[in-house]
């Protein structure tokens, strides 16, 4: 069976493209890549053209999620299961699998409401290595695991598991959590050895509640929360270590109000299912108020 096999890109719309521009490059360690389009620029981890498309406007969210494929063929059969459901799509045009760098997707919505686009054959800049945008020690961990992770909005998070189900993913609930509002069972799912890819089952304002990249080197982690403390970010929830990905990590405040949780060291995917009460250690909530609960 056909299915997704990595997180391959996201489009993100901001209202303020300096910041983000600094923001990427100075605390992340990112490298901008613009290309004269004005509303645009790009956001690069590896060889790949890109790993982020940034749009300058309106808007402070996630634009789309772009889950790659192996093939034309797959992403036919993708296409037919897509029918089979009755979820409604549209075969991009030439013209928009060139704007994003790929040979062919389709576009879509999942039942949360995301914007969604599954795509085959990415644009690989073989002869541009990455030029991060601060000093590094080492890479970003992408490869055959994708960019990250991300936690989206789910209305019915029964009705998105399923969804990605159909497109190949595996996964289920990982944590009990307690909370003012009462109990809260996110749902985790992976389509390769990254623990998860996708998560959700906790709503926010936004499409987004927090993007996760993770490098591949724990002193790039280190760098990343020195700069972050030195530049005074709003930082949500303070190191600690997941119970469910065994990640280490913080979460801190981008430019659009949604988090950003950069980390270091997490586990590969469950081969059997299991679920937590509580993470290992850490992550005290420091500045309340951001979102209810970030994973």
């Amino acid at each position: 069976m056909a299915k997704v096999t990595e997180l391959g890109y996201v489009g993100i719309t901001v209202s303020d493209g300096d910041a983000w521009r600094k923001f990427a490059s100075e605390v992340v360690g990112l490298e901008v890549l613009d290309e004269g389009e004005g509303d645009r620029f790009y956001l690069r981890m590896d060889y790949w053209h890109h790993r982020f498309i940034v749009h300058v406007g309106d808007g402070d969210d996630l634009a789309y999620l772009g889950w790659r494929v192996a093939d034309a063929t797959a992403l036919e059969e993708i296409s037919d299961r897509l029918d089979a459901i009755g979820v409604k799509y549209r075969v991009g045009t030439a013209e928009e699998a060139a704007e994003r760098r790929v040979l062919g997707l389709l576009k879509l919505e999942d039942p949360g409401g995301n914007p969604t686009e599954i795509f085959y054959g990415p644009l690989i800049d073989a002869h541009m290595p990455l030029h991060p945008g601060r000093r590094m020690h080492g890479r970003f961990l992408t490869g055959s695991e994708g960019l990250g992770h991300v936690l989206v909005h789910a209305d019915d998070p029964a009705a998105s598991h399923r969804f990605y189900t159909q497109l190949g993913l595996e996964g289920s609930i990982q944590y009990h959590l307690k909370t003012p509002n009462g109990l809260i069972q996110p749902t985790f799912m992976h389509c390769n050895d990254r623990q998860h890819s996708i998560a959700f089952g906790v709503n926010g304002d936004k499409r987004l509640n927090h993007l996760m990249l993770e490098y591949a080197e724990l002193n790039d982690l280190g760098k990343a929360h020195d700069i972050v403390r030195s530049k005074g970010i709003d930082v949500a929830l303070q190191l600690g270590k997941h119970a469910n990905d065994e990640a280490l990590t913080f979460y801190f405040a981008t430019p659009s109000g949604w988090l950003l949780e950069l980390g270091w060291g997490a586990a590969k995917a469950f081969k059997q299912q299991q679920y937590h009460l509580n993470d290992v250690f850490g992550h005290g909530i420091e500045v309340s108020g951001m979102h209810d609960v970030e994973l």
